[in-house]
Formats: structure tokens, sequence, C-alpha cells
């Protein structure tokens, strides 16, 4: 009759340990590929200097002027925010994708002359006038939001391995490792917290390591406390 009850726990808890591995791999690969190239683009980016008079290499920064052929800025959840740019003379066309709006994209016509800031193939900048605005592909230095994104999943794939193992071992669906008792609790604090430390990292310019180097510790130590207290209030008053 104990290997038939406890099979069901046991089932969830396989399920939920492999289920668990989707935010691990999501954090490996943020930490190990994405954030490493974004940097790395954004140095090669930042050390880039204006092409000379051959411009035979797509490291350099390249200054073209191109002709607007269409604009397009539709807000909400499938809004976008785009420009299809050209150059006649070499019969080349591409779209540029912006973040927003403003402060060029909204004031472009068909028509408008621009220049454009060409880095290994891609427009980095638009410009008319005082007027420049940067594009989606213009590599940016927030490695701090990306190591706060990798250090969540990490910690989610942490919680889920922490329940799995409850579950493997009996334990689930027993106080403190309830959903309502450590699950939510945990979760919240463990979105609060990376935000609250990506945040200010991203603002001051704080390395990206930070992120996690204070986000884990104080994680962990708060998961310790919430479990030990929740141990202590089921010790005392044992019918809540």
């Amino acid at each position: 009759m104990a290997d038939i009850r406890t099979r069901p726990g046991r089932v969830a808890g396989a399920s939920l340990a492999v289920l668990s591995l989707i935010p691990a791999l999501i954090s490996g690969f943020l930490f190990t590929v994405s954030l490493p190239d974004d940097v790395r683009r954004y140095e090669d980016y930042t050390a880039a200097e204006p092409c000379g008079d051959s411009g035979s290499t797509d490291d350099c920064l390249r200054t073209l002027p191109l002709t607007v052929d269409r604009t397009v800025v539709k807000k909400g959840k499938s809004g976008s925010c785009e420009a299809t740019v050209s150059d006649p003379a070499a019969s080349w066309k591409t779209v540029v994708r912006f973040g927003d709006s403003g402060p060029l994209l909204a004031r472009l016509e068909p028509g408008d002359q621009v220049t454009a800031t060409v880095w290994r193939g891609a427009v980095m900048v638009l410009a008319r006038g005082d007027l420049r605005q940067s594009t989606a592909d213009e590599p940016r230095d927030d490695p701090q939001m990306t190591a706060g994104l990798a250090t969540f999943a990490g910690l989610l794939a942490a919680l889920g391995l922490g329940f799995a193992t409850a579950l493997l071992a009996g334990l689930g669906g027993r106080e403190p490792w309830t959903w309502r008792s450590l699950g939510l609790p945990l979760l919240i604090g463990m979105a609060v917290t990376t935000l609250a430390v990506a945040v200010p990292a991203f603002a001051i310019g704080l390395p990206w390591w930070v992120v996690p180097g204070l986000a884990v510790p104080f994680v962990t130590y708060a998961a310790f406390r919430l479990h030990r207290y929740r141990l202590e209030r089921l010790a005392t008053h044992p019918a809540e």
C-alpha cells in the first residue's frame, strides 16, 4: 500500500525534475553563449573606426546616404516600428527595425533622405539632420539584464529540483513542502531579488557578475530561513 500511495508522488517528482532542466539549460545558454557574445559584440562595435576610402572590411563603420521607402509605426503588443530604406544607385534595400518610434522614425516620410551607419552589413543608426535613432541591431551595453534573466532561470531550475527531490522523498504535499508555504513565496522572492539587483547594476554600470554574485546567496539564505521558519511554525502549531 505504501508503494501505491507514493508512486504518484514519485512520478510527479521525476516529471518535475525533467521539466526543471528547461530553465537550467536556458540559464546555461545565457551565461555561456548569449552573454559573452553580446559583450564581445558591443566591445567590437565601440572599438570600430570609420571606414577608409576602400571600405574593405565589415568591421569598420560605413556611412551611407539612403532613401526612405516606407515606415511602419504600430503600437501595442503586436506592434512594430520599422523603416524600409534603400540605395537606388546600388539596388540595395533593407528593413530597419527600432525599439520605438522616437525620436526619428515618427518624423520620417517616404522619399526622405537619411544617413545610415552600417556595421557588419547591418544598419546600426539612422540620422537626419540633428536627429539620430539607434536601431534594434545596434549592440547594447546591458549584460546586467541578461545576467539577471539567466540568474532567475537558474534559481527557477533549483526551485523545481528542490520540489522534485521532496516529491521523490515522499514529502510532496506535506508542510512545508507545499506551493503555498514555500513554492510561491520563493518564486516571488527570486523574481524580486534578481530584478532588484540587475536594474541598479545596469543603472550604475556594475559588472554583470555582480548580479548572480549577490542574488544567488541572498535567495539561498532566504530559502533556508523560510524553510526553517515553516518547520518551527509547524512544530508549534501542528493544526495550522
